[in-house]
């Protein structure tokens, strides 16, 4: 079974999240009310609400880095993952951790990286040369 996940949760400030999600992301904008504001978020929803962000720990190992539990993420191709890098890069975000290729070689190659939405929340998206390898052991 195949399905579009949906995911709400709190952002401090909506014009930075429009800037962020929008501008630099690439996310187009759905709807919105004062207090909220909907992304598609490379194909699922995401609904940004005026609030206080979920508390986060470095909790989660990732090779020799600690990162942020919970987080949000996504996997991209490759190709989209590169691209999106370079757009993080010029626009100078902060990475908690930088694109990095794991597993190189080995069954689930990938390219990882960690960053913040300007509300604090973390964001992980992946980078995938083939889809069948997701899940392989």
């Amino acid at each position: 079974m195949r399905s579009l996940f949906h995911f709400a949760y709190h952002v401090t400030d909506l014009d930075e999240a429009r800037r962020f999600y929008g501008g630099i992301l690439g996310c187009e904008e759905g709807r919105s009310t004062e207090t909220w504001v909907d992304f598609d978020f490379f194909g699922h929803q995401i609904s940004l609400h005026l609030g206080k962000p979920f508390e986060t720990t470095n909790t989660g190992k990732v090779g020799d880095h600690m990162v942020p539990m919970p987080h949000l993420g996504v996997i991209l191709s490759l190709e989209d993952w590169n691209a999106l890098a370079e757009r993080l890069k010029s626009a100078e975000i902060d990475f908690v951790m930088p694109p990095v290729v794991r597993f190189k070689g080995e069954p689930g190659e990938q390219w990882t990286m960690f960053f913040r939405d300007p509300a604090g929340n973390p964001i992980e998206v992946k980078g995938f040369a083939d889809f069948a390898s997701i899940y392989a052991k």
